[in-house]
């Protein structure tokens, strides 16, 4: 069997009959029989199940917003539909029929499937893999998922695009400027081509979203889940980077409930890190969006509530007596025995008077393969003397004609790893700008960024470059005005626990070495003051703090 035939085999396994009797203990209810082509499952239903075919046949098909169709397959006794997005309640991006002589199939919803993967390991290995399989097949397809239509340098078209990508949901994009008379007839007789409106989102089951904010699009594609507001959970974690996956993983494999809120994607800055190399187990590197989308899974997998994308507020601390209470910007309230910041930190600004204007078109905090392909063989230049701005730089180069790293310093050596050190000094077509910054910002919003003034701070002598994308990584700050009044932090913002709190405050129980000044309130990863600003480092906090929460619960 080749690679390929097996990876197949992997993506649309036939269970033998011990399997299908084992995976029945699992079911929602007994079976359900259809006639001939009837509709077993519809594109954009929420909560839909996954089936498993008893008789008979399900033939599935993928569908995208403008109804353009593509055959996934048919599938007899032993088949199962479904892709890993179902596991954590996200809508059906598919379609399945009865084949010709009907069908009789069982369904599992989120929960049952959840129950068969943990309750039989060696069945679960065998459909995990294969839903992930499917999820990345469509990743990769057409005619799957959300259409995008708009300009393509257009910041609004970019963040979307952005958006989707980083929550790992297909779509495909359709440049107003560069559509073909298919495409064109399509989205005219939908009766929605106004320029005043875009950019436009085609959901897979019709409805047109203009100039959608990410909570809309969340919303109406099934990303984010609705959330009980009387629920009082163990955990609530703020923020879905390496710290909080990690938190999420633990905490529910050990059966405790937890919801993890993030207002844009999962993975955090980590997710957005085109290689991490030196991250253990993985010799030759690994994406971020790879490792963050494997946590994403294996946090649904122990049952883990996913709130993606919902902003918190502030954190509501004013009935010590009371659950703890996440107000978010929607006005919903999220209540929590214990709550784990981990919401990281945000990427610095340039202090150039423009640089506000080019943000989305032309100016970046991350170098995605969105960017990568916006830039490819022309000239950019990357601020920013880090690890992250080095695996950036390295991303980047091949695919540019030329790339400009700026720093500030003298010198990598003291704030970049070796490896990526010597990485950078091979590429042929990188120049390193020392002890330089960014004075001034040329373009328009018309045409975009198209120059970049470069000063050399000891000598004040300029250069310019020209460049038709500047990527920066300049520092971060913490992301906790959420916090305030509630939790102790230093003066730069980044929460204080354990034994750096304010030791002229007496407290009534013994502060946990993550815990903040609020009892059952913990900080781990970037945002906590004293943190090893590494992944590796972000996923140990995660693991450590729920121990401390047991050890919180036990302590009462």
């Amino acid at each position: 069997m080749s690679s390929s035939d097996a990876r197949l085999h992997q993506k649309f396994p036939i269970l033998t009959e011990l399997q299908i009797n084992d995976a029945l203990r699992f079911a929602i209810r007994e079976p359900q029989r259809f006639a001939a082509g009837e509709v077993v499952f519809e594109v954009g239903a929420h909560g839909a199940a996954i089936w498993l075919v008893l008789d008979g046949a399900i033939s599935v098909v993928r569908r995208d917003g403008l109804g353009r169709e593509a055959s996934i397959g048919s599938g007899g006794r032993g088949h199962f539909t479904g892709e890993i997005g179902l596991l954590g309640g996200r809508a059906a991006l598919a379609q399945g029929k009865a084949g010709p002589d009907g069908c009789v199939a069982v369904p599992f919803d989120a929960a049952h499937l959840r129950a068969l993967i943990i309750g039989s390991a060696d069945l679960g290995e065998i459909i995990v893999r294969a839903l992930i399989l499917r999820r990345v097949g469509m990743l990769e397809s057409d005619r799957v998922g959300s259409v995008i239509v708009g300009h393509r340098n257009d910041m609004e078209t970019v963040r979307l695009q952005g958006f989707l990508t980083r929550n790992g949901y297909p779509h495909s994009f359709v440049s107003i400027d560069e559509m073909d008379d298919e495409t064109r007839g399509l989205i005219e007789r939908i009766g929605i081509l106004d320029e005043q409106k875009l950019p436009l989102m085609i959901c897979p089951n019709g409805n047109v979203l203009e100039q959608p904010t990410d909570a809309q699009a969340g919303i109406f594609l099934g990303i984010t889940p609705e959330i009980d507001p009387l629920k009082v959970y163990d955990i609530a974690v703020v923020g879905a980077g390496p710290a909080g996956l990690a938190t999420a993983v633990y905490a529910a494999s050990e059966g405790l409930e937890i919801v993890v809120l993030d207002q844009r994607a999962y993975g955090g800055q980590a997710g957005a890190s085109a290689r991490i190399e030196n991250y253990l187990g993985f010799p030759t590197g690994v994406s971020g969006q790879a490792l963050a989308s494997r946590a994403f899974v294996q946090a649904q997998k122990f049952g883990a509530k996913m709130g993606i994308p919902l902003q918190v507020e502030k954190l509501d601390c004013s009935e010590p007596d009371q659950p703890l209470r996440l107000v978010l910007t929607t006005g919903a309230v999220i209540q929590a025995k214990n709550i784990v910041v981990a919401t990281g930190v945000h990427y610095r600004k340039l202090p150039v008077e423009t640089a506000g204007q080019f943000e989305g078109v032309g100016v970046s905090y991350w170098a995605s393969p969105i960017e990568a392909n916006l830039c490819k063989g022309k000239d950019v230049a990357l601020v920013g003397a880090g690890n992250s701005a080095g695996q950036a730089a390295v991303f980047l180069a091949p695919l540019v004609k030329h790339l400009h790293l700026v720093v500030r310093g003298r010198g990598l050596e003291a704030s970049m790893s070796k490896y990526l050190i010597d990485r950078i000094a091979a590429l042929p077509n990188v120049t390193l700008h020392t002890d330089t910054e960014v004075s001034e910002l040329q373009g328009s919003k018309q045409t975009g960024l198209e120059r970049a003034v470069l000063r050399h701070r000891s000598t004040g002598s300029q250069q310019t470059v020209e460049l038709c994308h500047l990527f920066l990584f300049i520092g971060a700050d913490p992301n906790t005005q959420w916090l305030s009044g509630c939790v102790e932090t230093d003066e730069m913002g980044f929460v204080l626990t354990g034994a750096a709190l304010s030791k002229d405050v007496e407290r009534e129980w013994l502060v946990l070495p993550l815990e903040t000044n609020r009892k059952g309130v913990f900080a781990i990863g970037d945002v906590r003051a004293n943190s090893t600003k590494r992944v590796a480092s972000a996923v140990g906090e995660g693991a450590s703090v729920v121990a401390q929460i047991f050890e919180a619960i036990t302590r009462g």
